[in-house]
């Protein structure tokens, strides 16, 4: 339930447990590496910036070589800091600006990985590439800032300890009233895409299309067989995908979340790992939100004639419209949803230090 803190006189951690002391030198190899990936494709003239399956201009590639520049400049500056050459706070500023433009090149990463989940391939590769190596720039990135703010210090706390401590994990708790009621109404947003997924998977018709209808247009966009093997059967994949959404963010917001289910047989009362939900919850909240929300202002044009909503595979602008509203308006809720509870789940479930000897184990 506890183990050793970092401290002055502590033991000394595992190497994954000392991740402040390379994770700076982790972030420089990635700067080096995606600096070079962002080189290559501007003198190639390869394009890495996609919107929709439209490429962007191959020239954006030279932001990439910038930013990753910039970041191994200021990894640099950031390892170095017991120098005290740069002001620590210009430092973590310069760092989490780097953070939002990697952020941004990784937009569309989750989206990948669905598509090549039941597709077996994605719309462009290079692409892909790219959000993947931002996502984790992002990561060390942020690894960087956190072991920057917290040298000499506790990375746990924020405080000098002066005698060893025992790192402890609070009691599993619910998240408060007004972030539950927002992760119902982020499952509740789902309800009608689901439906309508599901309609169509039994057979049924919606927005002008049928079920034979869909199943043909997921054949000639290439889906895999184990999708179109579900869909057959009348269960839809984005469907029971919208299910596991909603099962991780009621599992962030309730006590049960931070240990396994009881019904787990070899893994029955064991502490959920931290990163096992954050990592799909982050990646899905940085997706879903800004796509939602963009998409509803999309749609609201739309809707008022500002814009024409091409019908696609539906028979009248219409359809297509009312299938957009559904769709991008659960992404949307659901997204903003997921962002608030992995906040809270992320103070709920923070390590405190306690001193050893006061009725803490070692």
């Amino acid at each position: 339930m506890s183990e050793p803190a970092r401290t002055a006189n502590g033991p000394v951690l595992s190497r994954w447990r000392r991740w402040p002391s390379w994770a700076g030198y982790a972030a420089l190899g990635w700067a080096l590496l995606y600096g070079g990936f962002g080189l290559i494709a501007a003198l190639t003239g390869t394009a890495v910036f996609y919107r929709a399956d439209e490429p962007l201009p191959a020239a954006l590639a030279w932001i990439i070589v910038v930013v990753a520049a910039s970041a191994a400049v200021t990894v640099v500056a950031a390892v170095r800091s017991r120098g005290r050459r740069v002001p620590r706070p210009v430092v973590s500023v310069t760092l989490i600006g780097l953070c939002v433009l990697t952020g941004a090149a990784a937009f569309g990463l989750l989206m990948d990985v669905v598509t090549l989940a039941f597709t077996r391939s994605v719309d462009n590769w290079t692409a892909t590439a790219n959000r993947a190596l931002a996502a984790t720039g992002v990561v060390l990135l942020i690894a960087t800032v956190r072991a920057h703010r917290s040298s000499g210090a506790c990375m746990r706390c924020g405080a000098v300890h002066t005698s060893p401590a025992a790192r402890t994990r609070p009691e599993p708790a619910p998240a408060p009233p007004r972030v539950r009621v927002m992760a119902y109404a982020g499952a509740a947003a789902f309800l009608p895409y689901a439906a309508m997924k599901t309609i169509w998977a039994l057979g049924g018709t919606f927005a002008g299309v049928s079920g034979t209808q869909m199943l043909a247009t997921m054949e000639r966009n290439g889906a895999s067989g184990v999708m179109l093997t579900l869909e057959r059967c009348g269960i839809d994949a984005t469907a029971l995908l919208a299910a596991l959404g909603v099962f991780l963010i009621f599992g962030l917001v309730r006590p049960w979340g931070q240990t396994f289910p009881r019904w787990t047989l070899v893994l029955r009362g064991r502490r959920v790992p931290r990163w096992l939900p954050l990592a799909p919850t982050l990646i899905g909240a940085a997706t879903l939100a800004p796509y939602g929300a963009v998409g509803l202002v999309y749609a609201a044009l739309g809707t008022f004639g500002a814009v024409t909503v091409p019908r696609g595979d539906f028979p009248t602008p219409g359809d297509a419209l009312l299938v957009t509203w559904i769709g991008l308006g659960a992404f949307a809720v659901y997204g903003i949803a997921l962002a608030a509870a992995a906040w809270s789940y992320l103070r709920r479930t923070r390590p405190v230090c306690a001193p050893l000897g006061a009725g803490v184990p070692a």
